[in-house]
């Protein structure tokens, strides 16, 4: 199923695209520039903006301010609405920047420097589960909207274009993330992995986020901006939340020049296949290479003749 077949127009443009903005510029307050304070702030208006644009009008709504989906409902096609959307609830700008919000704000309470020790293995785990599972446990438990959703196979088979695409991108990972990592000197962002156990716990770790990142980004902070926002609009917001996270994981130099694409196309890839497998399978492909690039940066000499840089 769809995270998010929405059949009613959105408004081009809106009041809510102000605290939505709010809501994602507090990645780079807790992720580039590392001042938590400044990310607490802006989700804090965030979610007052929301309030405010939600208020209800003189009449008792103000169609004008809400997204055109909850304006159907309310015009009298809820069921209809509702089945289409696969939600229970009318959409809330208030209650979605929420569920964006609360995960932000679990990420923002683990440091991000790539460690591969047991301590740091739980610390991932617990900070970057709880992101994802806070909102969605969230949204079907206490909002009761099924707001967060995770569409493993959405759109059915893949097509001979998503085969080859797949095919695309491991070639300009190849290409691309050697002369990055080796020449930019960030491979250093990630810990020596010199020894079978180390590049093993490389090999899960660099595996299990970019699962992770598409659970977050996608199916929940994108997932969660479609219901507002035209999908161009919510890619971009989503994006700025990716990006972050992504740099002070490591991908700092010129990184943004490679992520900024990545994030917008995987946004992109996610509208028209419907389907979380197909961008988890295009992610793993990619941070397949990156692990190879890490091994080959920290081991000179073993696997030299893998990669051209």
């Amino acid at each position: 199923m769809p995270a998010a077949p929405l059949s009613s127009p959105r408004p081009a443009w809106s009041w809510g695209l102000a605290p939505a903005l709010l809501a994602c510029l507090a990645a780079p307050a807790f992720f580039v520039l590392r001042v938590p304070w400044l990310g607490w702030v802006l989700l804090a208006l965030a979610l007052v903006g929301a309030w405010i644009v939600e208020r209800p009008g003189p009449r008792g709504t103000d169609a004008a301010a809400r997204p055109a989906a909850d304006v159907e409902v309310r015009a009298g096609s809820r069921i209809e609405t509702a089945r289409l959307i696969g939600i229970q609830r009318p959409p809330s700008l208030v209650r979605d920047l929420s569920l964006v919000a609360a995960g932000l704000l679990v990420v923002s309470a683990i440091p991000l420097k790539a460690e591969l020790d047991d301590a740091a293995i739980l610390r991932f785990a617990v900070g970057l589960g709880g992101a994802v599972a806070v909102p969605y446990l969230v949204s079907r438990f206490v909002y009761r909207d099924r707001a967060v959703r995770f569409p493993w196979r959405g759109g059915g088979r893949w097509t001979a274009f998503q085969w080859t695409w797949l095919v695309v991108v491991l070639a300009l990972a190849w290409l691309i993330l050697p002369f990055y990592f080796i020449t930019s000197g960030v491979y250093t962002n990630w810990p020596v992995v010199d020894t079978p156990e180390l590049i093993a716990r490389l090999f899960v770790g660099v595996g299990t986020v970019g699962i992770w990142d598409e659970l977050f980004f996608i199916c929940t902070v994108f997932a969660l901006l479609r219901r507002h926002f035209p999908d161009w609009q919510s890619n971009v917001l989503q994006a700025v939340v990716f990006v972050s996270f992504l740099w002070e994981l490591g991908y700092q130099a010129w990184g943004p020049l490679l992520t900024i694409p990545f994030a917008l196309l995987q946004g992109f890839i996610f509208i028209v296949t419907r389907s979380l497998g197909y961008v988890v399978t295009v992610h793993l492909l990619f941070d397949a290479i990156v692990f190879l690039v890490l091994v080959h940066a920290h081991n000179p000499g073993m696997l030299d003749r893998l990669f051209l840089v």
